[in-house]
């Protein structure tokens, strides 16, 4: 699967980025992807693979994840949000489609906040609006909060069913598949990303978001109840919401059936009203 990527690792300012970009001939912009907490870009490669061949896809590791170095002090997300444009100058884009899963989806909605013309179409998946969301339960978050999962993969399997839900629930064999691709650089980067989101909310600007959104949500999601999807597409104006029959990964465990409805929402044009008017003898009285 990794042949069909361009991997570089680059250089902004002493921090170092891996990214992965998978060509494409699309006249589409290309997809660019903003993963989840402490997860390295090769656990969207399923995702990706299920996504029309011709949409091109840039994927990256945040600064402290995977192959990309640790920062000496932790970013926040509008930090991360510029980090991510000069990512895009140095790549050669100008606008591209975001997708922002989970913790990513945070930083989505700040890229697509803060850069708003670097970014076309918004895809929210499986996300918040940070401070304000109704959490998960307890025993969940307490299980995220630390970086464990992806330093000992059979933790992260043991502990999979209960933070992830939904099909993880009822096939071990996708825990233990996920496990095999996690890349961790150490507890360091994890603890920064968790520092990015603290205090952190986009609540009182969402209704700012112009791009067209689209929302998805797992409806077994132990970790983002889907009453904060709902919340999202109540506060963002041009947004429409779809409801995932699965949990917190759904991009991965029903990546066949989610594929089309992103390529759907990517292909569609939003048509201006168009005002036709009367022949001006149409409206003199005889």
């Amino acid at each position: 699967m990794s042949q069909s990527y361009i991997f570089r690792t680059i250089e902004l300012d002493g921090q170092y980025l891996r990214t992965a970009v998978r060509p494409g001939t699309s006249s589409l912009p290309p997809l660019l992807i903003f993963n989840g907490i402490g997860a390295n870009l090769e656990l969207v490669f399923p995702f990706v693979a299920a996504l029309d061949p011709t949409l091109e896809v840039i994927a990256f590791d945040v600064p402290g994840v995977g192959g990309s170095s640790t920062p000496a002090t932790p970013f926040r997300f509008p930090g991360l949000a510029k980090l991510a444009a000069r990512m895009l100058d140095y790549l050669d884009y100008s606008q591209v489609n975001v997708i922002g899963v989970s913790w990513g989806g945070a930083l989505a909605q700040q890229f697509a906040y803060s850069h708003p013309e670097r970014c076309k179409k918004l895809i929210l998946a499986a996300t918040s609006a940070g401070a304000v969301m109704v959490p998960g339960r307890p025993k969940v978050l307490l299980k995220m909060a630390s970086p464990r999962r992806y330093l000992q993969p059979s933790h992260g399997v043991a502990i999979a069913p209960d933070i992830y839900g939904g099909a993880f629930r009822r096939d071990p064999h996708l825990a233990e598949a996920h496990a095999n691709k996690v890349r961790s650089s150490g507890k360091l980067g994890y603890y920064w990303q968790l520092f990015a989101g603290l205090g952190w909310t986009s609540i009182h600007w969402l209704h700012k978001i112009r791009q067209p959104t689209l929302i998805l949500a797992g409806d077994d999601d132990p970790l983002i109840p889907l009453v904060n999807m709902r919340l999202l597409a109540w506060r963002i104006p041009n947004s429409e919401l779809h409801v995932i029959d699965d949990g917190h990964l759904f991009l991965i465990t029903r990546a066949q059936s989610v594929a089309p409805l992103i390529m759907s929402f990517l292909s569609e044009e939003k048509q201006p009203a168009v005002i036709r008017h009367q022949p001006t003898s149409a409206l003199i009285k005889s």
